[in-house]
């Protein structure tokens, strides 16, 4: 267990996922060319567009054009649009040259596969090698499909880390040990407590989008292995005790009035009041979860963290298969992820504007509480998040502690796999339909699970599940062997 590790970050507090928030908005905006020599580059990232972008990338673009001959022309795209709109673009063959990819959002592994993103390997020997260089190997391995790499790693958090979230405010009332939280289970008392005595606050506040702890690894959802099978025989989820115990408890949590009877459709509000709620993030998330959120959080690890395929995959930057400056393209990759001045600008925005720094510090920044509010963009999705600079708010010791924690992690046997849904591709289809029918519902504890497991396992069944577990496990056994 890592559980002493992860606290003593988790105590300090990156941009998260928590809870089911979605961010709106995207946009364009126009190429700041100095000459003829300078190329653009079509670059689509994931969120919401920020009102200073056409000044920031006026900065940027000065900066580029100068230093190698590029220009930036931005796109964001809000979270829910993402991979949609990403499938559209490279299925009609619409020009761009860089584009955000990645496990959840893009389709990494299906773009790469279909052939909309260029093959980077060679570049990474002489254009990109001070990159490769810079990234930890286990982001290369994860992004490896077939041998060949397709996009380029964000370094960030190299591992799984969801965690529970605490509002400060009743941690301190009523004393909770919140360090010592971390099952489902453990939260029972701590739940009865609020409900008692906090009647405007949700005990265990769930969205639409949540996920209840899966200790799990996934091949494609719902199916995978469990973590600690070292047989790693592959099976649905929805067969496991542990998932079908958890499913039990949210249920019982429901029922004693613990959870917010809206569960299975809610969008995240950050006006309602509650104890606890679920986040997917990494070390220092309180910090930026507070600043979001308005109020204090704290928050402990559900799980030890766990290098995988998904998580390796987590955040990337691909190179479109068809664009005309790939050359250009991966020199400006490589400066993303090498220079700070380029990565902290499209990060944080205009220094004297956005943020200041703090005084007697190289490294150390001071956002604005309102022009900051004009650049905010998800620090996760746009390079090597190491060579950011550290907010005033946390220690400045963070990436040295940060790397410190992706050292420890444990790695999955997994990492590496990739399955080839050629022979499954309708069977996965249907199976991701009935996916989407039941998990809001299933996760929200709000309906009878014996009978709705029974329901969701039975259409399972009949769009060939039993097929996909075969087709996996032949696959992995298949790789196995040949390590």
């Amino acid at each position: 267990m890592i559980f002493k590790k992860i606290k003593k970050l988790a105590a300090l507090g990156l941009t998260v996922a928590l809870g089911a928030t979605t961010l709106t908005g995207c946009g364009s905006t126009a190429s700041n060319e100095s000459s003829s020599d300078v190329v653009t580059l079509k670059y689509y990232s994931i969120g919401a567009e920020p009102k200073d972008k056409q000044a920031v990338l006026a900065e940027a673009n000065k900066y580029l054009g100068e230093k190698i001959g590029v220009n930036l022309d931005m796109t964001y795209i809000d979270f829910g649009d993402y991979t949609q709109k990403m499938g559209v673009m490279i299925n009609s063959g619409e020009q761009f040259d860089l584009a955000f990819t990645c496990s959840w959002a893009g389709d990494y592994l299906g773009n790469a596969r279909k052939g909309g993103f260029l093959d980077l390997t060679p570049y990474l020997e002489t254009t990109g090698k001070a990159m490769y260089d810079a990234i930890d190997p286990r982001f290369w391995e994860g992004a490896t499909i077939d041998g060949k790499i397709f996009a380029v790693p964000n370094q960030k958090e190299i591992s799984t880390m969801p965690m529970w979230v605490f509002t400060k405010e009743y941690v301190d009332k009523y004393n909770i040990p919140y360090q010592d939280l971390h099952t489902l289970e453990d939260l029972e008392p701590w739940l009865k407590v609020i409900k008692e005595n906090e009647p405007d606050v949700v005990p265990l506040y769930i969205t639409k989008g949540f996920s209840p702890p899966q200790y799990f690894d996934f091949i494609t959802n719902p199916v995978g292995v469990e973590i600690g099978d070292d047989s790693l025989t592959v099976k649905s989820i929805f067969d496991t005790e542990k998932m079908q115990s958890t499913l039990q408890t949210l249920r019982k949590y429901y029922q004693a009035g613990y959870i917010n009877g809206d569960s299975a459709t809610a969008q995240d509000d950050k006006s309602v009041k509650r104890l606890v709620t679920k986040g997917d993030g990494q070390p220092y998330a309180e910090i930026l979860w507070s600043k979001d959120l308005g109020y204090d959080v704290v928050a402990s690890p559900i799980m030890d963290g766990l290098v995988t395929n998904d998580s390796t995959t987590g955040s990337m930057i691909a190179v479109s298969k068809n664009t005309k400056h790939p050359e250009k393209a991966v020199e400006f990759l490589n400066l993303l992820n090498t220079d700070p001045y380029i990565r902290n600008l499209l990060n944080y925005g205009i220094e004297g504007t956005h943020y200041t720094k703090v005084e007697g510090t190289e490294n150390s920044i001071k956002l604005d509480p309102e022009k900051s509010k004009n650049y905010s963009v998800p620090y996760f999705g746009g390079g090597n998040l190491f060579i950011t600079y550290t907010l005033d708010t946390e220690p400045e010791t963070k990436w040295e502690e940060f790397k410190a924690f992706n050292d420890s992690a444990e790695t999955s046997p997994l990492l590496g796999f990739k399955f080839d849904t050629t022979p499954v591709t309708n069977e996965l289809a249907a199976i991701n339909n009935v996916m989407e029918e039941f998990k809001a519902t299933i996760y929200s504890g709000s309906v009878d699970i014996d009978e709705y497991l029974t329901k969701l396992n039975d259409k399972l069944k009949a769009q060939n599940i039993d097929k996909v577990i075969a087709e996996a496990q032949k696959q992995l056994d298949a790789w196995k062997a040949s390590k």
